[in-house]
């Protein structure tokens, strides 16, 4: 007889995680069991939210509007979990070990879905392996601006003053490995031109340094620098999404300035452990999609500068793929890699 092949680490989880979930199912009635796989009968008892950062982010204050919604929906309770560590690595793992049953879900932002894992290549989890996508909460449109000083008025401008300083010219990020250094070496690479990375400690630190001229550009978020581009101290050159963002709807995308295929989208989303049920993501998809949607929620998320999303699984998994293959590509152009 031929031996059986060894299982590796991930196969060893998913296989204690469908045991767990057959032994559970043993001990609940009927109708609990039912439940699992039954989207209508969905939720029987409260739902955690796993937020793997602090709270007072962008991910933990998404989460808490919508879990508020939920909590209104289902009738059940819907608790946001704060589990901060390692850079979001260890309330990630909380969540792909969790019974796949819908109960346990993941708040996350691209700095887990595809930022770390393009970074960090030995992860005790698989983003695309151990998680199912459930849906794209909303998307902040990033805006490459300028200190107003410089004169520069238009993407070709741009590339005219890096190029006249022969890889001198600067750019400001918050911080290493963040959306906003990589944003800037893929349009960097896509434009053909050199630049200087200036990192701070996130964007209370860099959009003081691009008002003031110490730096003079960044990628960035409206909401952070409206006050700045209405003065006139700063201008917005382009906008990193497919089509015009609502919240400029002046400002050129940069396909329309002639930048194939660049369209970086900063989000937040909602992910379950891999083997959820379907009928189960199905249902907390189509009510998370209210829950965005619902007025008071795009109030709150306008003013954070959120376009509200609401996606479906399918939807959600064909983002998340572009997410991952765009930022495998930036982490490898900037060469940064995890510390």
């Amino acid at each position: 007889m031929r031996p059986e092949p060894a299982l590796n680490g991930h196969s060893l989880r998913r296989a204690r995680r469908a045991v767990l979930a057959a032994a559970t199912a043993l001990l609940l009635p009927g109708a609990a069991v039912a439940q699992a796989v039954d989207g209508a009968a969905f939720p029987s008892r409260p739902i955690r939210m796993v937020v793997p950062y602090v709270p007072g982010g962008l991910p933990d204050t998404l989460g808490r509007i919508v879990a508020q919604r939920l909590g209104d929906t289902f009738k059940r309770p819907v608790l946001v979990d704060n589990r901060p560590g390692a850079g979001g690595i260890i309330g990630t793992e909380l969540v792909a070990r969790a019974l796949p049953d819908g109960y346990t879900l993941l708040v996350a932002d691209l700095g887990q879905t595809a930022i770390t894992p393009a970074m960090t290549p030995k992860l005790p989890y698989d983003i695309r392996r151990d998680f199912a996508p459930v849906s794209l909460l909303g998307t902040s449109p990033f805006f490459l601006a300028v200190n107003s000083s410089t004169g520069i008025s238009t993407l070709k401008e741009f590339v005219a003053y890096a190029r006249a300083r022969n890889g001198s010219a600067s750019y400001g990020s918050s911080g290493i490995g963040s959306p906003h250094h990589l944003a800037m070496e893929m349009l960097r690479l896509r434009l053909g031109i050199e630049l200087v990375h200036v990192p701070y400690k996130g964007s209370g630190q860099s959009t003081p340094a691009i008002v003031s001229g110490e730096v003079p550009a960044l990628f960035t978020v409206l909401p952070t620098v409206s006050a700045h581009v209405k003065s006139g101290t700063l201008r917005l050159l382009g906008v990193a999404s497919a089509t015009r963002s609502a919240q400029a709807p002046d400002v050129p995308t940069f396909a329309e300035l002639g930048v194939k295929d660049f369209v970086l989208l900063p989000s937040v989303s909602v992910l379950a452990p891999s083997g959820t049920p379907g009928p189960v993501i199905d249902r907390l998809a189509a009510e998370i999609a209210k829950a965005v949607r619902h007025p008071d929620s795009v109030q709150k998320l306008a003013a954070m500068g959120i376009d509200p999303v609401g996606s479906t699984p399918a939807e959600y998994a064909k983002q998340l793929r572009a997410d991952i293959e765009l930022f495998v590509q930036a982490v490898r152009a900037s060469g940064v890699k995890a510390e």
